[in-house]
C-alpha cells in the first residue's frame, strides 16, 4: 500500500524482486515509496553476504521513509540441470540425444551429463523431457541404467547447466538442499519475514522446512511455490500445511498444458480462499516491461484477472531485478489495482471454514463495516496474526483492515494479507481501553480516519467479574476524542 496520507486504499499487495536494477539504497527507498509491500530476494542468484547487506539497506530505507515492508527469501530448492558445456550444442529435430547420470561424462553432440542419478528410474519411454524452460523438447526412446536416450522434438541451442523439467514425475529430491539451508541460516540471522520454498510437492515438504526454521530460531512464515504437477495434485494437503502459497507460473506453465494454466491458477486461489491462506500470483505479469516502458494489453488483462480473482498479492520478477523500467512497472501495477478493485463484487467470502465463535464474529464485522460505508473500517489487535489473516481471507472489498500488534516480526508479516494495513504499537494489557484510544490516535494522526468516521472495533473487554470476553464495538471518530457508541 501507499503512504498513510493517501485517500485511496489498495487491497491487493505488490511483491517486487530485488536485483541490480533496484538494490541501491536510493532505489530501495523509491520502490518502498512507490508502493511495494514485500521485497523478494531470489537466492538462485544471491549469496549470504549479499543478503545481509541488502537486508540492512531495506530496513534502513524503511525507517527513513517511515513505511515498513517485509522481506521474502525465495530459496532455490531442488533442481535437475544439465552439465557444463564448453560451447553451445545444437539439437536438431529428429536427432538422437542422451542424458548421462555420470557427472564426468564429456559433453558432445551425442549427449550431456545431468545432476540427477535417478533419471533412468523416473522416466518412461514415450514421455517428454523439457529443457531450458521448455524451449527444447525431447521424447524418451530408450532407458539404460546410466543414461536416457531421447529423440529431439523441438531443437535449439543447449548451453551450460540448463534446467530440466520432467512433467508429471515426482522426483526423488529433498525439499531442502544444503545451499538452501545455508541461505536460510543467513536469512534467519538477518530477520527474514517469509520463506518461499520452491517445487513444493506435498505437505511434508512444508513440515520439513518448518522443523529446520525452528532449529535455527526463525519465525519466518512459509510460502509454498506450486511449480509442478505433483504440487497441483496435492494442493489441498499443501495449502493446509503452509502459511501462504505462490502460483509460480514459470515452471508450472511448462509442467502442465499451457491452456490449463488459467484454470489451475483459479483453482489454487479458490482453495486458498477456502482455507484462509494468502496467495501470490507470480511470473510474467509485466514481462515486456523489462524492455518496454509500457505493458502489453494482454499483460494488463492478466494483472486485472489476478485482482478480480482476489489474490492477496501480485509479483514482479525480472521487471524489477534487471528491467529498464522497475519503478514504472510498480506504478503500472498500482494503476491497474486502483482501476480494477472498485469493479470487483463486494461479496464476502462464504467458502472459508470458520470453526470458532470468534472467527464467525469476524465475518459479522465485515458485513457491518461494509454496511457502514467507505469511511468505515475494522480495527483489530492481534498477537498471533490470526485476526488479521482471517479478516483478509473474508475479502470484504471496500473495507479497510487496521491491524495493530506489539510484535515487530508479526507487524511485518501482516504486510502480506489482502487489505490489511499493519501498525506496531505497545499494548496496555491491564487497560484495553487505553490501547484502543492509542490506536485511534495513531489512525487519526496519520490521516487514516477522518472526523465522523465509524469503525468496527474487535477487542477484549474485562467484565466486572474479571472475565475477559471478546467484543465487537462500533466507535465514531470525533476531532480530538473517540466516543463509544455501543458494544
Amino acid at each position: 500500500m501507499h503512504h498513510p496520507q493517501q485517500d485511496r486504499f489498495q487491497h491487493t499487495k505488490i511483491v517486487a524482486t530485488l536485483g541490480p536494477a533496484t538494490d541501491s539504497p536510493e532505489n530501495i527507498k523509491a520502490m518502498i515509496n512507490a508502493g511495494v509491500d514485500i521485497v523478494r530476494i531470489n537466492m538462485a542468484h544471491a549469496t549470504p553476504e549479499w543478503v545481509a547487506e541488502r537486508m540492512e539497506r531495506i530496513r534502513t530505507a524503511s525507517a527513513e521513509v517511515d513505511r515498513h515492508v517485509s522481506v521474502m527469501m525465495d530459496v532455490k530448492g531442488p533442481e535437475i540441470r544439465t552439465g557444463k558445456v564448453d560451447e553451445d550444442i545444437e539439437l536438431v529435430p529428429g536427432a538422437s540425444f542422451a542424458f548421462f547420470t555420470d557427472p564426468e561424462t564429456k559433453p558432445s553432440a551425442e549427449g550431456v551429463a545431468v545432476n540427477y542419478p535417478c533419471l533412468p528410474e523416473d522416466v518412461e519411454i514415450g514421455k517428454e523431457i523439457l529443457v531450458d524452460s521448455g524451449l527444447i523438447r525431447l521424447k524418451v526412446t530408450d532407458i539404460a541404467p546410466d543414461k536416457v536416450t531421447c529423440e529431439v522434438v523441438i531443437g535449439g541451442e543447449l548451453g551450460s547447466r540448463r534446467h530440466i523439467n520432467l512433467p508429471g514425475v515426482l522426483v526423488k529430491l529433498p525439499a531442502l538442499t544444503e545451499k538452501d539451508k545455508k541461505d536460510l541460516a543467513a536469512g534467519a540471522e538477518c530477520g527474514i519475514d517469509f520463506v518461499a520454498l520452491s517445487f513444493v510437492r506435498q505437505g511434508a515438504d512444508i513440515a520439513d522446512l518448518r522443523v529446520y526454521l525452528d532449529s535455527i530460531g526463525s519465525r519466518a512464515k512459509i510460502i509454498a511455490k506450486i511449480e509442478d504437477q505433483a504440487g497441483v495434485r496435492n494442493i489441498n494437503d499443501i495449502v493446509r500445511a503452509t502459511d501462504g502459497v505462490m502460483v509460480a507460473r514459470g515452471d508450472l506453465g511448462i509442467e502442465i498444458p499451457y491452456a490449463e494454466l488459467p484454470i489451475v491458477q483459479r483453482e489454487i486461489v479458490d482453495r486458498c480462499r477456502v482455507e484462509g491462506k494468502p496467495v501470490i500470483i507470480a511470473t510474467h505479469l509485466l514481462e515486456s516491461m523489462i524492455e518496454s516502458p509500457i505493458p502489453t494489453r494482454a499483460e494488463i488483462s492478466d494483472v486485472s484477472n489476478a485482482i478480480r480473482e482476489q489474490a492477496d498479492a501480485i509479483m514482479l520478477s525480472g521487471e524489477t531485478t534487471t528491467g529498464k523500467y522497475p519503478l514504472e512497472s510498480i506504478e503500472v501495477m498500482n494503476n491497474i489495482i486502483n482501476t480494477i478493485e472498485p469493479t470487483v463484487p463486494t461479496k464476502i467470502n462464504k467458502d472459508i471454514v470458520l470453526d470458532t465463535p470468534k472467527s464467525k464474529m469476524l465475518r459479522s464485522a465485515t458485513y457491518l463495516a461494509q454496511e457502514l460505508g467507505e469511511e468505515s473500517g475494522i480495527l483489530v489487535f492481534t498477537k498471533s496474526g490470526f485476526l488479521g489473516y482471517v479478516l483478509a481471507a473474508l475479502r470484504a472489498r471496500g473495507v479497510r483492515i487496521f491491524a495493530f500488534t506489539d510484535d515487530e516480526v508479526l507487524f511485518r508479516q501482516l504486510t502480506f494479507p489482502w487489505g490489511v494495513e499493519p501498525f506496531l504499537m505497545p499494548f496496555h494489557e491491564e487497560a484495553p481501553e487505553k490501547t484502543i484510544q492509542d490506536a485511534m490516535a495513531v489512525l487519526r494522526d496519520k490521516n487514516w480516519v477522518k472526523e465522523g468516521s465509524t469503525l468496527v472495533v474487535i477487542t477484549n473487554v474485562l467484565t466486572r467479574y474479571n472475565e475477559i470476553i471478546d467484543s465487537l464495538q462500533v466507535r465514531t471518530i470525533e476531532a480530538e476524542r473517540v466516543v463509544l457508541d455501543s458494544y
